[in-house]
């Protein structure tokens, strides 16, 4: 990502936590203005008080950030320890101790041990450099992922670059959402515009999150500007400040959705746009209360369209406040879907309008009838893994003498009634595992998100270890499109559910397959010593004679080489490109791979990491199957697009031998140890007849 000119960053582990990165820096090699907005919350923690006296400024350089600790209500010794971390960094730096502030977040109520944050402040210093990223991952506490956004900004003829990281995903309310954000710009302009335009943001970005109603206490948000672009400087209230506005609101609306959609326990994103209200102040309180409401939530967690509580929220709210407003005549949709129609329900088809709700991004609208002004917000779903999140932070967070922060998750720490109930069951599978076999076609989500593809890496491991013998045949899919785009090769086209792919588009296909992603998922399993196993192939030619290019079809399996793998306890990892008898190079079909993969070895299992949720018939999953009734829905077009090709790997499979196959959702973390160490599974199970 694009930097802002005279701006470096870094990002270490300096000992608070365990292993992670837990220290960020954001330099400017200028004297910057400054501007900073805080939580209103009154137990504030110490770097907030500190920051907050010193902002808005026309002197700052230097931001030093940890997480794993929030150094906050611990007494006096906050502030004094705030003022070792700010000295230590200004000697590092070569700065002024006043142009240095410090950001935290963690554990509440537990020192800082702020010795080891002094002791690391010279190699931070040292390993600043270009990489934003580096600081993005050590301000994260139970974020999934980075939170990075940037933007161009012409102003007075010349560039202007902004570019921002922030964390959060838990104690998120407004005024303004729990999180750490770090705004950093080349343009030049007074202290005094710059706050106006970051307080102005909050009221349409921040200030519009609501995760779980609860204010932390070291929210902050910071902007930095060092002037090296070179521009007129921007005076508050001039057009080009209007400009300015704009982008750090963009900035500031496109991190709290990230936030948002990282809540704790998060599955979907939700967004609430409340319109007609008579003042802009009104629609937000109501965007944000039906957003923030548990009911509202936990129903889009089960997609399940209960405008009811919809409804009812906006009327507590208008009720308790007095406001002209009649609910009964709002117009309420959901997935663009009208539920209630400003007189009564709506005539709804409520299992295709489920079946949207599926998807993870919501979006609920209210239209009210007496004014104009609007306003949007956004939260997440309420899941069974916020609760666990939650109730385990602080009985398994512990911090040893020195202050390192660690997760203590033993099964001790659990109740006697659910240690039993798990142990019995766990065991009762892992009997039931011992040397048989199971071939797991890896794609879709599952090898994009940084901790899908970790939590991925771990079942297989974690199954391994229990007797089982896992076999990973990956896909590619979004990877392969994204580098042919990249590369200029336009488009991909696919015909049910296969990539068309030319003499050139192969080459692309075997990069990507054999190079990145193989590389990547065996480094993930973590020492296993993996091996890509080369398959077979021949030309496939498509449904009507339709020449698909460079595909081919397996022809042959190298079982005996698998079978040695196997044998000595690897865990064979299989890119589906195949080896023509022509020496030319096939693109296979991973499903098709799969599948044939799992009829070599005689596997007891064979399971598909999707982005859906299963076979869906009128938009309910379909939890069992056997090939006969998954023949006759592929012939009656329940299904149809992408999932043909699949469904057809299903049955190749079941006729081959395999006797069941799984279709899970891999946007799910952990889905294959749910599907095997449950009965029903979490997706769509297909056996034979």
């Amino acid at each position: 990502m694009k930097t802002p000119r005279g701006f470096s960053y870094a990002g270490i582990n300096c000992g608070i936590k365990a292993a992670r990165k837990d220290l960020a820096l954001v330099f400017s090699d200028v004297p910057c203005a400054a501007a900073g907005c805080f939580t209103v919350n009154a137990a504030r923690a110490a770097p907030v008080r500190h920051a907050a006296a010193r902002l808005p400024t026309a002197g700052l350089r230097a931001i030093v950030a940890n997480s794993g600790n929030a150094n906050a209500l611990v007494g006096p010794d906050g502030e004094s320890d705030v003022a070792a971390v700010c000295t230590a960094m200004a000697q590092a730096l070569g700065v002024h101790l006043d142009a240095v502030v410090c950001a935290s977040t963690g554990i509440i109520g537990v020192r800082l041990p702020y010795q080891k944050l002094v002791a690391a402040a010279p190699m931070l210093a040292a390993g600043r450099g270009p990489a934003i990223e580096l600081a993005a991952q050590a301000v994260m506490t139970s974020d999934t992922r980075v939170k990075l956004a940037s933007r161009v900004l012409s102003v007075g003829g010349v560039e202007a670059t902004f570019s921002a990281f922030a964390k959060g995903s838990g104690m998120i309310a407004p005024e303004m959402a729990t999180a750490l954000a770090f705004i950093t710009t080349d343009i030049s302009v007074t202290p005094q515009a710059l706050q106006s335009a970051l307080s102005r943001a909050m009221k349409s970005s921040f200030e519009m999150v609501a995760i779980d109603g609860d204010m932390s206490t070291n929210d902050a948000v910071f902007v930095m500007a060092n002037g090296l672009a070179g521009n007129p400087t921007i005076e508050e209230g001039s057009p080009d400040h209007a400009a300015l506005c704009e982008v750090i609101e963009a900035l500031c609306v496109e991190l709290a959705r990230e936030i948002a959609e990282d809540g704790d326990g998060a599955t979907k994103l939700v967004e609430v746009r409340v319109a007609g209200a008579p003042d802009v102040t009104i629609a937000r309180d109501l965007a944000r209360s039906v957003v923030g409401s548990n009911l509202v939530k936990a129903a889009i967690f089960g997609a399940d369209p209960n405008w009811g509580r919809v409804l009812a929220v906006v009327g507590a709210r208008v009720g308790s406040q007095h406001w002209p407003i009649d609910p009964t005549q709002a117009i309420v949709r959901v997935q663009g879907v009208c539920v209630y129609d400003g007189r009564a329900p709506a005539s709804v088809d409520v299992l295709a309008l489920r079946a949207k709700m599926r998807e993870p991004f919501v979006r609920i609208e209210v239209g009210l009838a007496e004014g104009s002004c609007q306003a949007t917000a956004w939260g997440c779903d309420l899941s069974y893994d916020y609760v666990k999140i939650n109730a385990d932070y602080t009985s398994l967070t512990h911090a040893s003498a020195d202050g390192t922060v660690a997760r203590d998750d033993r099964l001790t720490n659990y109740s006697p009634g659910f240690k039993r109930a798990l142990l019995v069951e766990a065991l009762s599978y892992i009997s039931r595992f011992t040397n048989k076999r199971a071939v797991v076609k890896y794609g879709g989500a599952a090898m994009v998100k940084d901790s899908l593809k970790a939590s991925f890496a771990n079942d297989i491991n974690l199954l391994r270890t229990a007797g089982l013998l896992p076999v990973v045949v990956h896909g590619g899919g979004p990877e392969i499109t994204q580098t042919m785009e990249t590369l200029g090769m336009g488009k991909s086209e696919f015909v049910d559910g296969v990539r068309v792919t030319g003499r050139e588009d192969v080459k692309v296909v075997e990069m990507v397959l054999t190079g990145k992603i193989n590389t990547e998922l065996v480094s993930l399993l973590n020492q296993q010593s993996a091996h890509a196993v080369l398959l077979r192939a021949r030309k496939l030619v498509g449904d009507h004679g339709r020449d698909l290019g460079m595909v081919g079809e397996v022809t042959h399996v190298n079982q005996e080489l698998l079978e040695v793998l196997l044998d000595k306890h690897y865990v064979p990892v299989v890119s589906p490109v195949g080896l023509g008898e022509d020496g030319e190079g096939y693109n296979i079909n991973a499903d098709s791979a799969a599948a044939e993969i799992a009829i070599a070895l005689k596997a007891e299992k064979l399971i598909y990491l999707t982005d859906v949720p299963g076979v869906l018939e009128n938009g309910e999953l379909v939890s069992e199957l056997t090939a006969s009734e998954l023949r006759a829905k592929i012939q009656s077009g329940v299904v149809r697009g992408g999932m043909v090709a699949k469904a057809k790997s299903v049955l190749r499979a079941i006729e081959g031998g395999v006797a069941s196959v799984h279709i899970l959702d891999g946007r799910a973390a952990h889905s294959v140890i749910a599907e095997l160490f449950t009965d029903r599974g979490v997706g769509t199970l297909v056996r034979k007849d």
